[in-house]
């Protein structure tokens, strides 16, 4: 059975044999199985009109999460289950559906299937779904109502148990990796998937495929098969490796596994700083953080990634593993240039490990984009400050979207350190930047904007520590 995906569906085990490992989940809904309840919007993770909810065995109960099908690769539901706006309605209208109905909360109806499985990902307590209702459908698209009917419907919406299908996935279980092979004669490519259920598997996997693909959430590569069509050739999944999503304390501090996904990790960073968990809330949707994972966008380099900036400037430390030798480093040291980084063939990132910050650190971290929800940064902002005695004795500043890489502001803490916390040092700081970061203009900011932004944002970190009493904030979810 190492070649077949399996899962679980509306009370029965399915089979796949023989399946393209590219293909999306949401091709295999609405091409294999007919079931076209699940619409294609954008193809990319953006509008959530293909949202499904997955539930894997946690312990001795079912997890489940709403996430994008349309960027979630087949053989990502090996072992688990699997609900879809059909599997709702085989006793008529769900009430999720229902209150739908009565709130007239669908017009046009093609972006209804996804917000209704968002809301009912809600209803059963699913993962990422116990914030504010704007929350939890930040990931659904809605060109039509304006969101007013759908809010009131989810208002109407009482909990429900979950299903617990514990005794199938059970059967499920592997104890070999999945591991199958495609050749497509399209791309004349032979595709092979590898989804090992050990590190040392992993490891192994990784030195006999050094110029393998690491599928982590999918959340990006996604697009590389959807969008760019790329032909990718072997394909390396570390999402059931439970090592990988272990987070936990150590010695070193917060040890966050190379596949733990954002939704699991929030809280734990949100209580190392409240403004990381904020900010972590804006990081793409509740879709897109029940799937993505840290490690997945630390290795994936990106300038204008969310998580690296945080992480250094909090000092974090990158765990990378190839066969038995794992090393250290620096997070900051492992961003080399634009889309380089330290990494060898065969090696993974094995875990971050942030260390606690010191109980008066000032601690500050802000996005800008253009829209409040679900879009990338155009300035991705954190300060590590402590300050005694109204004196600056350690900074630690690192910005994204300023540079080809996250990347320290060293001058800018140079000419903070050892001077008072005031508004004239912070001047000095703001002014430093410029030597800090030389940004380039695009289609989400241009050069002058990102530099006179980092500075504000240096100002508002005074400004708020300084306890102004100015509003500096923007208020997300007033609506419950």
């Amino acid at each position: 059975m190492n070649g077949v995906i399996r899962y679980w569906m509306d009370g029965e085990i399915r089979q796949v044999v023989g399946a393209d490992p590219t293909t999306t989940l949401l091709e295999h809904l609405r091409g294999d199985l007919r079931r076209t309840g699940t619409k294609e919007g954008c193809a990319e993770g953006d509008c959530g009109a293909c949202t499904v909810v997955v539930g894997e065995l946690d312990g001795d109960a079912v997890a489940w999460r709403a996430v994008n099908a349309c960027i979630l690769f087949l053989p990502m539901i090996d072992g688990r289950a699997l609900i879809t706006v059909e599997s709702l309605t085989q006793g008529g209208l769900h009430p999720v559906q229902q209150a739908m109905v009565d709130c007239h909360g669908s017009q046009c109806g093609f972006c209804t299937p996804g917000i209704v499985m968002s809301l009912y990902g809600r209803a059963i307590g699913a993962k990422g779904a116990a914030g504010p209702v704007g929350e939890t459908l930040a990931g659904n698209l809605c060109r039509c109502t304006g969101y007013g009917p759908i809010i009131e419907a989810d208002r109407r919406i009482a909990a429900e148990a979950a299903p617990q299908p514990v005794e199938a996935l059970r059967t499920l279980r592997r104890e070999t990796p999945l591991d199958l092979a495609f050749d497509d004669v399209l791309f004349g490519v032979q595709r092979r998937w590898i989804a090992p259920r050990t590190l040392d598997e992993l490891a192994d996997a990784a030195l006999t495929h050094p110029e393998a693909t690491f599928v982590a959430g999918a959340t990006d590569i996604g697009l590389w098969v959807t969008k760019l069509r790329r032909a990718l050739g072997v394909l390396i999944s570390l999402s059931d490796v439970a090592e990988l999503r272990a987070i936990g304390p150590t010695a070193q501090g917060l040890r966050i596994g190379g596949g733990a996904r954002y939704v699991d990790a929030l809280a734990h960073l949100a209580d190392l700083s409240p403004d990381l968990g904020e900010m972590m809330r804006r990081l793409g949707s509740t879709q897109v953080r029940n799937s993505g994972t840290v490690g997945g966008n630390i290795a994936n380099g990106s300038p204008i990634g969310d998580m690296p900036p945080p992480l250094i400037a909090l000092g974090a430390t990158l765990v990378l593993r190839r066969g038995g030798e794992t090393r250290q480093m620096p997070l900051e040291d492992f961003f080399l240039a634009y889309g380089q980084q330290d990494r060898r063939p065969g090696e993974f990132v094995e875990a971050v490990i942030v260390p606690p910050p010191a109980p008066d650190a000032v601690i500050q971290v802000f996005k800008l984009s253009k829209r409040f929800d679900q879009d990338i940064s155009a300035v991705c902002a954190a300060f590590h400050l402590t300050v005694r005695d109204g004196v600056v004795i350690g900074a630690r500043i690192a910005f994204g979207g300023m540079a080809a890489t996250p990347k320290r502001a060293h001058a800018c803490e140079a000419a903070l350190i050892g001077q008072p916390w005031t508004q004239a040092s912070v001047e000095a700081g703001a002014a430093a930047l410029a030597s800090d970061f030389t940004p380039l203009s695009d289609m989400r900011a241009s050069a002058a904007y990102r530099l006179l932004a980092a500075q504000n944002l240096l100002r508002k970190a005074h400004a708020e520590s300084a306890g102004s009493g100015a509003p500096t904030r923007v208020l997300a979810y007033d609506h419950g």
